[in-house]
Order: C-alpha cells, then structure tokens, then sequence
C-alpha cells in the first residue's frame, strides 16, 4: 500500500521536472539569441544585414573575417588602443576591490564595534542606491579630485564595487576559525602578516568569485567611463562600439558586430572556465554566513 500511494507523487514531480526543464531551455534559448544574431551578423555584408538580420551568412553575403579586420581600423580611434585601457581599468579595478574589501570585511567581522557595523551596513545600502542619483554628483567630484583619467578611475570602481564584495566576504569570513588567526598572533604575526599570510589564502573561494563577477561588470561597463573620462582622449570598448561612424554618421554594421564580438568573446570565456567558482565562492559564504 504503501509503494502504490507513493507512485502518484513520483509522477507528478516527474511532470513538473519536465516543465521546469522545458522552461529553462527557453530561457536559455531567449538570453543566447542575441549573442547568436551578433556572431552570424559579424560574417555578413553590410548590405545583407540591412536586408534581413535574421538570415544565415551564405552567397554573397558571406563576408568572412573582412569585418573582423574593418573592424581594427575602423573609424578615427584605434581599437587596440581601447583594448588596452578596458584591460588595465579591468584588472586594475578588480585588484583594488578584492585587496581593499578582503580587509575590510576581516576588520567588520573581527572587530565587531558601531564603528564596523555601521561600516557595514552603508555598504549593503550602496547596493541599492540606484547610479543615476549619484551619477552628476560624481561627474564633478571626480573632476575636481582629478579622478577623470583611466589610470585614477578605478578608485571610482572600488567604491561602487564595494557593496558586493564586503558582503560576500563578510559571510564567508564569519566562518573561518579565529584558532588559527590566534594561533598567528601566538607566533609573533602581527595584523599584517596574519592577514596574508593566514586569512588571505583561505579566503581563495570568494576571491575567486568576487574576482570573477567584478571583471565582468568593469569590462562590460559603459555609463561610468562614459560620465568620467575624456571620450576624445580615452574610450573603453563600449565606448568605442559606439562611435564607429564613418563619413557622415554612416554605420558599418558588419564591422560593429564584429567588434562587439571581439568585446564580448573573452569575458564569456572567462565565465565559461569560472562559473563553478563562482557558485563555489557564493555557496560558501552563503552557508558558513
């Protein structure tokens, strides 16, 4: 009796399974589609897309890698040049956010004063201040505090990026064993050195999480470098998909797909080869918080 009230309910999750799995695959089909009309547009005229964007490259359509190499030198601002500043206002960003918030979040969590609280708890409400109520004010603080170049604005980053951070390092420190940063301290390490030495390496999960969402966010950023920098002097790669214009405002859309591919294509390879620690690092410090 038993095994034959139980059949209906194996069923019935069974089925919900199956709609939940069809659910998902549409999903996934619906956020892909876009990426996939990039890619297929990247190997088209600039003819055939105006036609029908939604159609295969094939016949004369098929272009090959000529926008790919249009793309490079297309318009009045080299490309490479834009690679280079999205690459060390990425890492540099990212650097910053994992190095300061780590510290901060051991600090809030060992400490346990007002202070650290309160700390703490301005850091989660930076979360959800939305970026237009500040985005002016930004504007001309960064200018006066002459923040407005790529080599200075990470620091710009390192605020912004702070809410997240020090909230997943916070949960995940509250679960490292203070026998071991005691134990430290016994040895003659002072806050320092037990930081580097002892916190530093075990917080390697959450580094590596934190790490990995803050890139995507700076790479892909486009309206703080847009409010900040100089677009004559600098642009990031967002910056630069959108000014490629040619002579009187025209667009060359195969050459703008394909350099919007060459901007996306390693940031999804980052993800694709980090996703698990990234669901490792926020697992963690979701249980051990």
């Amino acid at each position: 009796m038993a095994n034959k009230s139980n059949q209906p309910k194996i069923k019935q999750y069974s089925t919900a399974s199956k709609i939940l799995t069809a659910a998902f695959v549409v999903i996934c089909l619906i956020w892909i589609m876009p990426i996939f009309e990039v890619v297929i547009n990247s190997f088209k005229s600039n003819n055939a897309i105006n036609l029908d964007v939604f159609a295969l490259p094939g016949g004369d359509s098929f272009v090959g890698m000529d926008n790919y190499v249009k793309g490079m030198t297309f318009g009045n601002y080299p490309f490479l040049k834009s690679v280079g500043y999205s690459v060390y206002i990425s890492i540099a960003s990212t650097i910053l956010i994992l190095l300061f918030c780590s510290m901060a979040a051991w600090y809030i969590v060992r400490v346990q004063s007002k202070f650290a609280n309160l700390f703490y708890y301005l850091c989660l409400f930076s979360m959800i201040v939305p970026f237009q109520m500040v985005m002016f004010t930004l504007t001309s603080t960064a200018d006066s505090l002459k923040l407005n170049t790529p080599w200075t604005i990470p620091v710009i980053y390192l605020g912004f990026g702070a809410g997240l951070a020090i909230f997943m390092f916070v949960g995940f420190v509250k679960g490292l064993p203070l026998e071991i940063e005691e134990a430290a301290a016994i040895d003659g390490c002072g806050p320092v050195r037990t930081y580097f030495n002892v916190v530093l390496p075990m917080l390697k999960p959450t580094l590596i999480s934190v790490g990995i969402l803050e890139l995507m966010w700076v790479w892909n950023d486009y309206l703080l470098p847009y409010l900040v920098l100089d677009i004559t002097k600098y642009r990031t790669i967002p910056i630069h998909v959108q000014y490629l214009k040619g002579s009187y405002g025209t667009v060359d859309l195969g050459a703008t797909m394909a350099v919007i591919m060459m901007a996306i294509l390693p940031i999804i390879i980052v993800y694709l080869f980090c996703q698990k620690y990234i669901i490792k690092g926020v697992a963690a410090g979701a249980v051990k918080g």
